[in-house]
């Protein structure tokens, strides 16, 4: 297994259904259970381990998720306000070593759930129109909203699953 890819990339290719759209959201839904759950009694030394040589500890992929939710929810906020707007990248590797990022990670828990709660009622609301609104990404190019709903579904599930990979590893 590729402990940096667990469940493996982000691949869908065309145009995704309404259907397809509406599992995509309810995975950002429950997103933040399944990461209370996945750190479920973890001790400070455990959240302190890399789940891989040279990634990030389990407490800072707690703190990235959050980070890089919401910047991808003010994304979606941008392109449903603004023509195709060119959206800001972020030094993610940096954050991941900023201050906040040693805070306990209840901080970053609470604040991913109340995030994914506005989040998803935004997605909810999208009708098909709005889905095809569009930003530019500096690296990607054109990526039409209903591409990023699923993008971010396997966000959550890709960071989870280094968390949940690692607790098997190590018999937690």
């Amino acid at each position: 297994m590729d402990l940096r890819y667990p469940i493996g990339e982000f691949d869908y290719v065309g145009d995704p259904t309404q259907e397809i759209v509406e599992s995509w959201i309810k995975e950002i839904e429950s997103t933040p259970s399944q990461l209370k759950k996945a750190v479920s009694g973890l001790s400070d030394e455990q959240l302190d381990k890399v789940y891989r040589e040279g990634g990030w500890t389990v407490r800072q992929v707690v703190h990235h998720i959050v980070d890089s939710h919401i910047n991808s929810y003010t994304r979606f906020k941008l392109a449903l306000t603004e023509d195709n707007p060119t959206i800001k990248l972020y030094e993610e590797a940096k954050w991941a070593e900023l201050p906040d990022t040693k805070l306990p990670i209840e901080v970053s828990l609470q604040l991913l759930e109340s995030l994914h709660i506005r989040w998803v009622v935004l997605l909810r609301s999208l009708n098909k129109a709005e889905l095809e609104k569009t930003f530019q990404h500096p690296e990607s190019g054109t990526v039409k909203l209903s591409t990023n709903v699923g993008i971010y579904a396997w966000h959550g599930r890709h960071h989870i699953a280094h968390i949940t990979s690692l607790r098997e590893r190590m018999n937690w």
